[in-house]
């Protein structure tokens, strides 16, 4: 089971907020790597614009890159800023809204 990263520069350093751009209206996604044991994809959202709430069947690891997204996990709000990292576990129904323009980075682990 090989997975090899894809739509991204290689051996090169990157800034991972500049290979995705907002548009506005729009959810914007570019899949990095994918296979039935891992998922990496990087998101944008536009001010307002959301996921409706779901559930996966892997960890979603969630690590905000620019602005400001609102997870919500089991009903629960968190605001993730620059930076910061939350997980939505598995089987648990969760939902993603751009609080303003946000970018992210998604790594699920099934």
């Amino acid at each position: 089971m090989s997975v090899k990263m894809k739509n991204i520069n290689q051996a090169e350093v990157l800034v991972l907020k500049d290979q995705i751009t907002c548009q506005e209206g729009q959810i914007v996604s570019k899949t990095l790597a994918q296979n039935e044991a891992l998922s990496i994809t990087l998101f944008s959202f536009a001010k307002g614009e959301e996921i409706s709430t779901h559930e996966s069947g892997g960890d979603a690891f969630v690590t905000c890159l620019e602005g400001v997204g609102k997870i919500t996990i089991d009903g629960v709000e968190y605001l993730l800023h620059e930076g910061e990292a939350i997980v939505m576990p598995a089987g648990h129904p969760h939902a993603v809204y751009g609080e303003e323009a946000f970018k992210m980075l998604l790594v699920v682990v099934f």
